[in-house]
């Protein structure tokens, strides 16, 4: 089986190094022969797909048929690890997730390639691209990183087991969104270089990769917000983001990937900042590189990397080949990127757009200097000296308060410049509302002169509401202007509006999806916690709620112990759930794993919805009692209720235009003539 895979992966490398050779070769030599040559090149790419695609099944087929005699199912799976768990085998660990990683490269390159006839040439320079990228993995699976070496000695009877932190639900489909998003911003950047290469005319290009774009921030966006939830469900610290490096190594791309979605516009509608679009999508797919590189090369430590490497050198190596290769179709082309306008007035959309991207490539150079500092610091001091959340949350935070004012302001200006009178009549309600939201606060205890935590939290309760309410105003505004033509209602013309303008609209909801997650964020100056031993009967009491602890027991599993505690929930005399926190030793791995037990106070709370957070940290030894922590985290749920409706707007922002409802005015029926008494 191994040497099944092995073959796979030596044609995969044969038939990129072709694709992107041969490929290149027709470009640089057009003619007759060359198409058929550009022809081979391409079908070579598709290939790589199918080949790509049997190592992989061969890798995973190892995994259900506990074929220990590879070294990577030995390290990474077991005969009682569950179906589920040995699925994601594939990219739990550094082979396994090279491996995944080329293949969804070869799937993207596949969906382009069958697509070629949109525009032949820019999709060969494209192609081209992606053979190159392809071509480098497959150098680091088949020469550095192989995920089918075999086990040398006799063959072993068990596996080491997947690593407990990774035996959850969410794993399973964390990773391949996070990788679809990583992997994904190949695209835009292969046709962005290929544009800039060819000097293409126009901004066609943009309009190909908008849609490309968009799918991989999507994949990107639900990758990160599963990995906060695993981290929330699974770490039990009560935390979700705790600007881990390997969590800042997926941000990072995230923010210069969104600060393109917004800048692009400007590109598509007015011709400029065609410089700053080139380089912030080459920065995206160098930052998705260099997390990677981040995650693999073992220079920063992270509950979230993998063991430490000597293929950091070959990340190095290409981020290197990636900026030199910009750079120098940069240098020789940048005439061809020169704007067409001017930025005219401080107050219109093109400025809104332009401190918009400032703010966030502000924000991505922040967690850069922050995840470098301990690389850097050792390099000159001899040692590692760590930052920690505080130096984040200096920086990124009012910067998130003025990326909040923008996103509520910006897509309301006009192009070009905005009158007074029309902020008015876009901005004096939501004004007003954002305006009682604060005093509502402080009636309801935000003490802001107390703490600069309740201070930021205050403010961005007030433009999160500012950002909803401009959302609402515009929706509301369009579609009475569309009733007042049609004759419909409200809400019919509301959906119609959003109809005839999916990007648009679509993109409000995304920015109503980010006012409800930074709802969820703002209750983290309120949380509460709790640690008590909890013998038979015992109670502790956090916020509104008292804990009482029924019971505790232990359990025997073909792949793991555990032990738990029974712990009943009252509020008000009322009981009104229970709750088992959990902790587990798993017998492959010899590891233990903390499970915290999670309970929506939905009924209890509705809008100011809490999390009650329990975690079984152990026994006392001396006592033989658990030992639990229990956290109050209001607001968390909003979090991911806001994650699911910024998804769910990014794909309605994918789907095509309907087009406008046609009114018909009927005709006038001229009134006969009348023929007075004196004619």
């Amino acid at each position: 089986m191994s040497q099944l895979g092995s073959y796979a992966l030596l044609l995969a490398l044969a038939l990129s190094a072709y694709s992107f050779i041969g490929g290149l070769a027709a470009l640089v030599w057009p003619g007759a022969q060359s198409e058929r040559l550009g022809e081979t090149a391409r079908r070579a790419g598709i290939a790589v797909f199918a080949v790509v695609f049997l190592a992989a099944l061969v890798l995973v087929a190892a995994a259900f048929a506990d074929d220990f005699s590879i070294a990577y199912i030995f390290h990474h799976s077991n005969r009682d690890l569950p179906a589920p768990y040995k699925f994601a085998t594939l990219w739990s660990g550094q082979e396994g997730s090279l491996l995944f990683w080329s293949l969804l490269l070869s799937s993207y390159g596949l969906i382009l390639r069958l697509r070629h006839r949109t525009d032949t040439r820019l999709f060969a320079y494209a192609s081209v691209i992606i053979a190159a990228v392809q071509v480098f993995f497959l150098l680091l699976l088949n020469f550095a990183a192989h995920p089918f070496a075999v086990m040398q000695g006799s063959l072993p009877p068990d596996g080491n087991g997947l690593n407990p932190l990774l035996q959850y639900p969410e794993m399973v489909i964390h990773p391949p969104m996070l990788y679809l998003g990583y992997v994904g911003f190949t695209i835009p950047f292969a046709f962005a270089l290929g544009a800039l290469i060819m000097k293409y005319p126009g901004e066609k290009w943009i309009h190909i990769t908008r849609r490309w774009t968009m799918v991989t921030w999507m994949f990107l966006t639900c990758g990160i917000f599963l990995g906060a939830h695993w981290a929330y469900s699974v770490l039990g610290w009560g935390g979700y983001w705790g600007w881990d490096p390997v969590e800042n190594a997926s941000f990072m791309p995230w923010l210069t990937g969104t600060a393109f979605l917004h800048s692009v516009m400007m590109q598509e509608k007015r011709g400029m900042l065609k410089v700053w679009n080139m380089w912030l999508i080459f920065a995206t797919f160098g930052l998705s590189i260099f997390g990677t590189f981040l995650t693999r090369s073992g220079v920063v430590s992270s509950v979230h990397a993998f063991a430490q490497s000597s293929i950091g050198d070959w990340f190095v190596g290409f981020l290197l080949v990636i900026l030199a290769v910009c750079l120098y179709f940069y240098i020789v082309n940048r005439h061809h990127l020169r704007s067409e306008h001017r930025l005219e007035s401080l107050v219109s959309r093109e400025s809104s757009f332009l401190f918009n991207n400032l703010l966030f490539v502000l924000f991505c150079f922040t967690v850069l200097w922050g995840t470098l500092f301990p690389i850097l610091s050792e390099w000159v001091q001899g040692k590692k000296v760590t930052v920690g959340p505080p130096f984040y949350n200096k920086v990124t935070i009012p910067v998130t308060l003025l990326l909040l004012l923008l996103t509520a302001t910006g897509p309301l200006l006009a192009w070009r410049k905005t009158s007074l009178e029309s902020l008015k009549r876009n901005f004096l309600w939501p004004f007003l509302g954002a305006i009682a939201v604060g005093v509502a606060m402080l009636v309801f205890g935000v003490r802001p002169w107390t703490d600069i935590s309740y201070f930021y939290a205050l403010m961005a309760g007030m433009l999160a509401t500012l950002v909803a309410l401009t959302v609402i105003s515009e929706f509301v505004r369009g579609g009475r202007v569309i009733a007042r033509h049609t004759g419909q209602s409200l809400l019919p013309s509301m959906l119609h509006l959003w109809h005839r303008n999916t990007r648009r609209y679509g993109g409000y909801i995304v920015h109503f999806g980010v006012a409800i997650v930074v709802i969820g964020i703002l209750g983290t100056p309120f949380n509460q916690e709790a640690e008590k031993e909890m013998g038979y009967g015992d109670k502790v009491s956090l916020g509104p709620y008292t804990l009482v602890c029924r019971s505790y027991t232990q359990e025997d599993n073909p792949n793991y112990g555990n032990e738990w505690a029974i712990i009943d929930v009252f509020r008000g005399g009322k009981q009104i759930t229970t709750m088992y926190p959990e902790r587990r030793f798993y017998k492959a791995s010899q590891q233990t794993q903390t499970v915290p037990r999670i309970h929506a106070t939905v009924r209890e709370d509705l809008f100011l919805v809490k999390d009650l957070y329990l975690v079984y940290e152990g026994i006392n030894p001396d006592t033989g009692r658990p030992i639990i922590k229990a956290h109050l985290n209001p607001m968390v749920p909003w979090i991911w209720i806001g994650v699911l409706v910024m998804i769910f707007g990014t794909i309605t922002a994918l789907f095509a235009n309907a087009a406008p409802v046609r009114v018909t005015v009927p005709a006038r029926v001229p009134e006969p003539a009348t023929v007075g008494a004196g004619d």
